[in-house]
């Protein structure tokens, strides 16, 4: 296989593969390119020797959104055509075969929130911070305390229930001045 080389681009000299059964939104380019605006471009397009991209269409249309020139770039020399078709595939579906460990992915995004940082770069919107933190708080009542509740009753979210949104909970540490360290 030799060596992996990570090689720019210029982004013209990239097309994408005219099979490609993976679809992205305008709304998800937007939230590709302002990941790599953020974190940089930490994952490398794949592509053909001739330039045709293998994986990375929706990077490519992110750093196009970005007004980038070129994009970092491997080869993927190795594969035969019948093999790159194979991988276009299995590296968009593979990904969606994981799974997610709540209570771990709760207390991340938790973490993400207490140092007030955009949790919507991570790709969940925040309704969708809020039902994961909701669900791992209602798996363990024990962990709720009387801020949570008073939340929940001042917010007309209804007793026993984390529904409120993040900013709101945020706003009532600040208030009862609770640490969120």
């Amino acid at each position: 296989m030799g060596t992996t080389q990570i090689i720019q681009r210029a982004i013209t000299s990239l097309r994408p593969y005219a099979r490609n059964a993976r679809t992205h939104s305008r709304k998800q380019v937007k939230q590709i390119a302002a990941s790599i605006e953020r974190f940089g471009f930490t994952n490398p397009v794949l592509v053909s020797d001739d330039g045709e991209i293998i994986a990375g269409h929706g990077r490519v249309e992110a750093a196009r959104l970005l007004r980038w020139k070129t994009v970092p770039t491997i080869a993927l020399s190795h594969l035969s055509e019948i093999e790159r078709r194979a991988y276009v595939l299995a590296d968009n579906k593979l990904a969606l075969n994981a799974g997610w460990d709540k209570e771990i992915l709760a207390i991340e995004l938790q973490a993400l929130v207490d140092f007030e940082f955009d949790v919507e770069l991570t790709g969940f919107s925040l309704a969708e911070v809020d039902f994961v933190i909701d669900e791992a708080g209602e798996a363990d009542p024990e962990s709720r305390d009387a801020a949570d509740d008073a939340v929940a009753i001042a917010t007309g979210a209804g007793s026993g229930s984390r529904g409120y949104p993040v900013r709101a909970q945020l706003e009532w540490q600040d208030r009862i001045g609770r640490s969120t360290d």
